[in-house]
């Protein structure tokens, strides 16, 4: 079975730009208060990596860049805790039941993949924070958080891709704070759907994954701090958007099959 340590093309050129590809996804999507699952599965994929062995490694480098997103996001002071918390109430557990299904995802993936696509044109078109934010109820937030977790889960990302937009769309929170109420869901997602996986493929935990993960945990992690730290801190809300409309138009490509591949759980 063809796994992540023969991923590479034979070439001296496949290791440096997968490399360079997995930085690139962790600044980008680090910038709008995003982890770079969905960046990481195309990569893999595009490099003919198997699927079975895409998910987990994406995720694990998922909860890096997610813990100095967060770590530099929350020390910005940009998360409305008090007013947000109900949507991480439902997710841990609706992310760890998606991460343990194995559902086809044929005839949900394109759907979402066009919503991804209409948000990014939205998000592109309305470049600014809107002058008043409408909260949300608690009920609304726990079902949001729910459901968008279990998607999570089954896509093998962290979600932020889907909560982003929804809060921006609705005016639920400002650009950085969609971003740190994103970055903090990331994270939780990704740890309960890699442990939701794990426990999917309990037989199989002993095996190594691959001889370069190592180094692409050090390579997310430097990207992902560089840009996360100017996403909280230094850009441009312009900017901001600009660039999580690229990371969305980008994840609805994959998801809607463009990029081919079939994640197994």
């Amino acid at each position: 079975m063809m796994t992540l340590l023969n991923l590479l093309p034979p070439t001296e050129y496949g290791l440096p730009l997968v490399s360079m590809s997995l930085a690139i996804v962790a600044f980008s999507y680090a910038v709008v208060g995003h982890a770079g699952a969905s960046g990481y599965i195309a990569v893999f994929a595009l490099a003919n990596a198997s699927p079975e062995q895409i998910k987990p490694v994406a995720l694990m480098l998922n909860l890096i860049v997610a813990s100095v997103g967060c770590w530099n996001f929350l020390r910005a002071g940009h998360l409305p805790l008090r007013e947000i918390w109900p949507v991480y109430i439902l997710s841990l557990p609706m992310a760890l039941l998606g991460g343990w299904l194995n559902l086809p995802g044929q005839w949900f993936r394109p759907i979402v993949g066009v919503v991804l696509l209409l948000s990014a044109w939205r998000l592109g078109t309305e470049l600014e924070d809107p002058s008043t934010l409408s909260r949300p109820s608690r009920s609304i937030l726990l079902l949001t958080g729910g459901g968008l977790g279990l998607l999570a889960g089954i896509t093998g990302t962290g979600g932020g891709v889907f909560l982003t937009p929804l809060m921006l769309i609705f005016r639920w929170c400002s650009t950085r704070e969609a971003s740190a109420v994103s970055v903090l869901f990331i994270l939780m997602n990704s740890a309960a759907g890699l442990t939701g996986w794990s426990l999917a493929h309990i037989d199989g935990l002993g095996q190594p994954i691959t001889q370069n993960l190592s180094s692409w945990i050090l390579i997310v992690l430097i990207s992902g701090t560089i840009g996360s730290r100017l996403g909280s801190r230094h850009w441009p809300v312009t900017w901001i958007r600009r660039c999580l409309a690229l990371v969305l138009i980008f994840a609805a490509v994959k998801l809607m099959g463009l990029i081919p591949i079939a994640l197994g759980n």
